[in-house]
């Protein structure tokens, strides 16, 4: 599997697109905004999914085009289904610029669903905390989490439907039940492990048990 990452806008989200480098399938996990390079970078490639973590603005403002380029069908937690139309639900409604409204996903996920996508087996967890949506996609020793855990730090619960005991409960019961070598692919910020996470992290190396 061969990853590439694209740091988009100005939250400077991280994008992940997946190839199986044999067939040429891929999978795009959370195309951010202002998606200019990952639309670049899927030229020549057959988009056949397109994975979202959650619905915040700033992981769902290239979808439209995204979605356009590819025709790929979008897979999102139930729970947040709704918000990508509802631009006071994920966010582009306050946080100025242009309001964002997406059609409905094609798919839902559920907590510990198998999808088989692209030649990949991905495990879904659900991790609700920092939205009530939130979900980490699980490919071997890879997962790629969204805004619940980053490097030395997690996810904000400030926004609506965030919930901070709810986020601490779903890295330790779902993220921290991973083995010590995963690597974490987040949101915002670079790459770490979860070994790493529980020896360094100041917000959550009391949770271990």
């Amino acid at each position: 599997m061969k990853i590439r990452s694209f740091c988009l806008g100005s939250f400077q989200t991280n994008a992940y697109l997946l190839t199986n480098e044999e067939t040429g399938e891929s999978i795009v996990i959370d195309p951010g905004m202002e998606p200019a390079p990952l639309l670049a970078a899927i030229d020549g490639l057959h988009v056949t999914a397109i994975l979202l973590t959650h619905a915040h603005l700033d992981h769902i403002g290239g979808l439209n085009e995204l979605r356009s380029r590819t025709q790929a069908p979008v897979y999102i937690h139930p729970a947040e289904q709704a918000w990508l139309g509802d631009p006071n639900l994920n966010g582009s409604g306050y946080f100025g610029g242009e309001p964002i409204v997406c059609q409905p996903a094609e798919y839902e996920l559920a907590d510990n669903q198998l999808l088989s996508i692209a030649g990949f087996t991905i495990k879904v967890l659900h991790t609700p905390g920092h939205s009530p949506g939130s979900c980490s996609f699980v490919i071997g020793q890879h997962c790629f989490g969204g805004d619940v855990l980053f490097f030395q730090s997690i996810g904000r619960t400030d926004l609506p439907g965030g919930n901070y005991e709810t986020l601490l409960l779903s890295i330790q019961d779902k993220l921290f039940e991973l083995p010590d070598d995963t690597i974490v692919y987040p949101g915002h910020g670079p790459t770490t492990t979860i070994e790493a996470e529980k020896m360094y992290n100041p917000f959550v190396t009391g949770l271990l048990r």
